[in-house]
């Protein structure tokens, strides 16, 4: 009986696979259970529409990821943060610090989890940083992190 999985199945393959088991097997464990679902004409053309549109939408979030990408890439920004008189920061400017500041000036927000500082930005002066948009989409901007005046 060919069946189409709904969930992973160890031995079977993973979510959407289309596989031919014992008659037995699907009746008793996987439909059941609803791991599995029987293929029918109906039911296979659907999950062929299905997997059309998530390729479609794939291919939307990559060409707005190089969009954000391109517009991120070279980036300047300025961070404010509280320091003493040697130039060393009273605390460190971190991912989200610089996420804030990307949205606060450019206006998109960006995830912080997705922004890579150098470990612990401790100092005033210019550091790289890295922007991960995506699948093999990155942007390379640079902080730099500047004396508060308050």
């Amino acid at each position: 009986m060919k069946v189409i999985l709904m969930s992973e199945v160890k031995p079977l393959g993973t979510i959407g696979s289309v596989v031919e088991v014992a008659d037995g097997y699907a009746r008793n464990y996987l439909l059941p259970r609803g791991l599995a679902a029987e293929a029918s004409k109906g039911s296979l053309s659907l999950l062929e529409q299905q997997r059309k549109a998530k390729a479609r939408r794939d291919a939307e979030a990559v060409a707005n990821a190089e969009a954000l990408g391109k517009q991120l890439d070279g980036l300047h920004i300025s961070v404010a943060a509280r320091a003493g008189g040697n130039g060393r920061l009273f605390g460190a400017v971190t991912n989200g610090d610089v996420a804030a500041v990307i949205a606060r000036d450019i206006g998109v927000e960006i995830d912080r989890h997705k922004i890579e500082v150098p470990e612990g930005i401790k100092s005033l002066g210019s550091y790289p940083v890295e922007i991960k948009l995506g699948k093999n989409v990155t942007a390379k901007a640079t902080v730099k992190v500047v004396a508060a005046t308050n």
